[in-house]
């Protein structure tokens, strides 16, 4: 006889609860405690409530995704999938929006997602975070992971992994992986196109371009464009800083300023910006700004920032099939893919969009 599927009172007589609860928590409604919502999701997966009974574990927007999706026919469960990250993946992220995007294409294809922090003495001492037990992993998918030493490390543990962004390669090192990017490159090449052919020679650049691929790659396309058009760049204006104190030390050594600063990204450019207002400098009067990202900061601080446009529903897609295919055919040689961004032209450069 086939098994009965459990129903809503079903987990509401097993809990001791409402049938009106539980409904709420199932759709990720509010007026519920993350607690009750908890509780009721991990009932649900324990009786097998029709999208769950694949799922032993599963995040709760997932779930809720999966059920307002109104899916019929849930897929095999395939294991679970590690998100490793050295930072606290916030709002500001790019990663941000990207990660519920991730995870809803893991979920209808059979895989529930897990996030382990990685700590600073984790990647000193090259050991894995305490909560991650490598044998529970089919999958792994990093996030600001940039220590080439630690990257190799996770590549030895056999398993199969992604790499969004990662280590820099300016020595020609890149890890045995699956690697992901936006493009760092075009819109760059293009904004310091559009201030050259306005008559601008001097720009300058803002950020470590060691610390990670991306920056590498946005700041040589940068001196790419420059050196291709016969203008100098002038070394002083190359500031290698991150965070707003060290902004500000390495800004405080000019005695003069480029006509526009690139940034790394739209923190940096953040900073940038309130270390030059303290300084009576005025954005975009006296020196324009340019960021990447388009994080939500951009579009709120004044002047609103020029940036670049990362797609992250398109990475997320990405990022996904990258990893399940790479689980599903282990020998496949390894791919570096980009994903197409945008120039977004606001109040912080004398350009009109």
């Amino acid at each position: 006889m086939k098994k009965k599927k459990a129903t809503i009172q079903d987990i509401a007589n097993a809990l001791g609860i409402s049938r009106n609860t539980v409904s709420k928590a199932l759709n990720n409604a509010d007026g519920i405690a993350d607690s009750t919502k908890e509780k009721i999701l991990q009932k649900a997966v324990e009786m097998d409530y029709k999208t769950f009974s694949y799922v032993r574990t599963l995040g709760q927007e997932a779930v809720a995704q999966s059920v307002r999706n109104g899916l019929s026919e849930t897929p095999a469960y395939h294991g679970q999938i590690a998100l490793l990250t050295s930072m606290f993946l916030g709002q500001s992220h790019f990663s941000f929006p990207m990660l519920d995007k991730f995870q809803n294409e893991l979920a209808q294809l059979g895989y529930t997602l897990n996030t382990h922090r990685v700590t600073k003495d984790d990647l000193r001492l090259l050991r894995l975070p305490a909560t991650f037990i490598p044998e529970l992993y089919t999958g792994i998918i990093c996030f600001e992971m940039f220590d080439p030493a630690y990257g190799e490390m996770l590549c030895s543990l056999d398993i199969p992994i992604l790499f969004v962004d990662g280590p820099c390669k300016k020595d020609g090192f890149s890890l045995p992986a699956d690697q992901l990017y936006m493009n760092n490159t075009d819109c760059i090449v293009r904004f310091v196109s559009n201030m050259l052919n306005n008559g601008y020679r001097s720009i300058g650049w803002v950020g470590d371009y060691l610390h990670c691929q991306s920056f590498y790659e946005r700041y040589t396309a940068f001196r790419t464009a420059m050196m291709l058009t016969d203008v100098p760049v002038n070394e002083h204006f190359i500031i290698r800083t991150i965070g707003l104190e060290n902004t500000s030390a390495g800004l405080a050594s000019l005695t003069e300023y480029p006509e526009i600063f690139i940034c790394a990204n739209d923190f940096i450019a953040v900073d940038v910006m309130q270390v030059l207002s303290a300084k009576g400098l005025v954005v975009p009067r006296d020196i324009m700004i340019c960021g990447f990202d388009d994080s939500p900061e951009s579009s709120i601080v004044y002047p609103s920032l020029t940036t670049i446009h990362i797609h992250t529903q398109v990475m997320a897609y990405e990022a996904a099939h990258l990893l399940i295919s790479r689980i599903r055919e282990p020998s496949l040689d390894y791919r570096a893919i980009y994903t197409e961004t945008d120039l977004v032209i606001r109040e912080s450069t004398n350009l009109k969009g």
